[in-house]
């Protein structure tokens, strides 16, 4: 009978078996499709604008939802118990078994990115399609500034770092500028700003306000225990919470 049924639905969508389970393995294996990033992600976007409803209707059930940005043209997939831009917030009890949380650094890199996203954008230094332009040495910065971290020191290690964000479709740059150790220059998508939210945003914002004057002694220790708690909450609630944004454990993407 299902089956019977998603035949019927598909050929409503113009589309065989083996297309809708190509989209949706590439969409649960990565956990973003964007149209720009490669001529295989351009096809299935367009062939999600075809059986959006037929996707969401297939993913419900497992308690995951979708993300579609028409403007900017990517989908986005979240996890149980996710906090999804737009959509109110699940009710049902989840114990993250769809997770896998990020490195620290990996996440202070995110973090670092949103911000300076957030100040592009202000600035208008955005492009046509949303995205900002941002040096490694300015990324490194940031990171210094918000969390105290910084990026790997090690070549390989920073080469993993980037690539991470490039799975999680947050950044595109050149692979020829990363392997001749030449000066990186990211691009920032603008879904950085769906990946961080807004509240996320505002407490690093607001930490960076300085503290009322007390006594030298106690301001100091004080500074340290806050600065310490506001780094532990924001780690902790960046979402979604996953290993390269995929659902399932997966060769790294290309």
């Amino acid at each position: 009978m299902i089956e019977q049924a998603l035949e019927e639905a598909l050929a409503q969508c113009r589309l065989n078996r083996s297309e809708f389970s190509e989209l949706l393995v590439r969409l649960l294996d990565y956990g973003v499709i964007c149209r720009d990033e490669s001529v295989i992600e351009t096809t299935l976007y367009d062939r999600f604008q075809r059986c959006e409803q037929l996707v969401r209707e297939w993913l419900a059930p497992l308690g995951l939802r979708l993300q579609h940005d028409s403007r900017f043209q990517f989908i986005r997939v979240y996890p149980p118990g996710a906090e999804v831009p737009g959509l109110p917030d699940q009710e049902e009890p989840h114990h993250g078994g769809f997770r896998a949380r990020l490195s620290q650094q990996e996440v202070a890199a995110i973090l670092a990115l949103r911000v300076e996203y957030d100040k592009a954008l202000r600035e208008g230094q955005v492009d046509e399609s949303g995205c900002a332009a941002l040096s490694m040495e300015a990324l490194e910065l940031g990171m210094r500034n918000l969390l105290k971290m910084s990026l790997p020191d090690k070549h390989a290690e920073r080469k993993n770092l980037l690539k991470k964000l490039r799975q999680l479709r947050l950044v595109q740059f050149s692979s020829e500028e990363v392997e001749t150790s030449a000066e990186v220059w990211l691009r920032v998508r603008p879904t950085i700003a769906h990946f961080v939210s807004e509240s996320v945003l505002h407490q690093l914002i607001d930490s960076e306000a300085p503290p009322a004057v007390e006594s030298e002694a106690t301001q100091a220790d004080e500074i340290d225990e806050a600065e310490e708690a506001e780094e532990e909450q924001v780690l902790e609630r960046i979402t979604p919470e996953v290993e390269d944004n995929s659902l399932f454990e997966s060769e790294a993407a290309s």
